[in-house]
């Protein structure tokens, strides 16, 4: 597992390089060196104007990808989220590999449990990159330099305000915070709160370094978050095994490596922001306008209310699964299957930021509903293709990823509900795009009420299959999750989506 974890992340790397052309086009066009965008020559509007024309002249794309034109856009565009987006749950899985490697199931449960507290948490500021990346784009499209700081700058207090709160909280509170998923008498909670104590402090730098992505990417820069990123990923993957086995660390060392990979990259990001002059110290501690953000509120509205029914269902889980058994087995197994499921999943959600970004593109220019329609279809066909692949290669790789943990007795209890979650990603592919597209229409709230349907189905389950089924009735549970949120997109697509 470990060496499928530097594989695929040195894989990201020659990636990046692949896709210069794209990404120095983007860098052309954003003040990724303080240079804003300039207007279009009248030249370029004619041609610009022939070329729509003709375009419209043209037979709209099939449904299915046939590598044309349309599918070349996509990929542009789609590889440079999916490497981004692959980071996050391959450090994860290389935390996962050290920690098993304890040989201890409690540890492993602790660590998973302390993880989703924190995540969920933090899940909770997750507004911040929409809200950045959208008020960075409008002032740089504007080709407004103080604008762009202010919206930056904004962004940042508000982090600043948010992780504060946060950190004091799992600081001082560990048991409580660690209460929603863990017994107070559960044996993993030694392991949990040592973990947590420890993770809080990197709320604030994380957060950070969520602004400063937000931030180069509404300026069109993908390469230098993506840099950043990998850079900071794997240090955090050098530090794990240094600081768990050879200093004899042990968890704390696990939470350690995190915390420093943490403040690394949001020192960085802070360095090349201010060095970039995309923000100002002194604007840093101004209060967000009121007036910027007023578009937003709907919006942003509905995308907690879809978090918070996420973070539900998520906590759970967690803890149905902690209360299976007191020996951490399952709870270990539970973690196993998910790591199986996010390998696969992050290409899928990375391809449903691409329908958020190209659907209102299309819709609200010159291509109209048809030419939106027609990059729904073209991108749900994708998703259903990826999925099934993407599930089919877990599981030719299963008896890879089980070994992950030495502990026969979590892989035998991971390996029908990792089985489960491979092929769930069917599934996915079309939920995630779909609920992408329905973002990019900007029907928030539509996509919010199919997540708090799905949740209650998801906790209706939680409270039949587990008792049955053990880990894999948790995975049931999962099923009826996201099904009920595919009955959701085909809502959309087919009565009540604006296109």
């Amino acid at each position: 597992m470990r060496t499928a974890s530097f594989l695929l992340l040195a894989l990201s790397v020659s990636a990046s390089f692949l896709l210069i052309p794209g990404v120095e086009a983007a860098k052309a066009v954003a003040p990724g060196t303080a240079k804003l965008n300039k207007p279009l020559s009248t030249a370029k509007k004619s041609k610009a104007r022939l070329t729509t024309t003709a375009d419209k002249n043209k037979p709209p794309p099939g449904v299915w990808p046939c590598f044309d034109e349309l599918d070349k856009r996509l990929i542009m565009i789609s590889i440079p989220m999916i490497i981004n987006f692959s980071v996050t749950p391959l450090v994860g899985a290389n935390d996962l590999f050290w920690t098993n490697r304890m040989n201890n199931a409690l540890a492993v449960a602790g660590q998973a449990a302390a993880t989703q507290v924190f995540n969920s948490g933090f899940w909770l500021a997750s507004f911040l990159p929409s809200v950045t990346s959208t008020l960075v784009s409008k002032e740089n499209a504007k080709g407004n330099t103080e604008g762009v700081q202010d919206a930056v700058c904004q962004a940042l207090f508000v982090a600043v305000l948010i992780a504060v709160a946060g950190s004091v909280v799992y600081a001082v509170y560990p048991e409580k915070t660690l209460g929603t998923v863990l017994a107070a008498d559960a044996p993993a909670m030694e392991f949990a709160r040592l973990y947590l104590s420890i993770r809080s402090f990197s709320f604030l730098p994380a957060l950070i370094s969520l602004v400063g992505f937000s931030a180069f990417r509404g300026t069109l820069d993908v390469k230098t978050p993506f840099l950043i990123s990998t850079v900071s990923s794997l240090i955090n993957c050098l530090l794990d095994p240094l600081l768990i086995f050879t200093l004899g660390m042990g968890v704390k060392g696990n939470a350690l490596s995190t915390l420093l990979s943490e403040v690394i990259s949001a020192v960085t990001f802070l360095i090349l922001l201010l060095k970039r002059d995309l923000i100002k110290v002194s604007k840093i501690f101004k209060l967000p306008g009121w007036s910027k953000l007023a578009p937003l509120i709907k919006g942003g509205f509905a995308m907690q209310l879809r978090l918070i029914a996420f973070n539900i269902t998520f906590i759970a889980v967690a803890r149905v699964t902690q209360a299976i058994d007191k020996t951490g087995v399952a709870a270990a197994a539970h973690e196993l299957a998910l790591q199986t499921f996010q390998l696969g999943g992050v290409v899928l959600l990375a391809l449903s930021v691409v329908a958020q970004i190209m659907i209102p593109n299309e819709l609200f220019s010159s291509g109209g509903p048809k030419a939106a329609k027609a990059i729904s279809n073209r991108m749900m066909s994708w998703g259903l293709i990826l999925g099934t692949l993407l599930g089919g290669l877990q599981v030719l790789v299963l008896p890879l990823i089980v070994k992950a943990t030495p502990m026969q007795a979590v892989r035998d209890a991971a390996h029908t509900p990792a089985i489960l979650a491979s092929v769930l990603q069917a599934i996915n592919g079309l939920v995630f795009i779909g609920e992408g597209v329905m973002c990019g229409c900007g029907d928030f709230m539509q996509v919010a009420i199919s997540t708090i349907i799905a949740t209650v189905g998801c906790l209706a389950s939680l409270s039949v299959f587990p008792q049955k089924y053990g880990v894999t009735g948790v995975w049931m549970g999962f099923a009826v999750f996201n099904l009920l949120r595919l009955i959701g997109v085909a809502i959309h697509q087919f009565y009540t989506g604006a296109i």
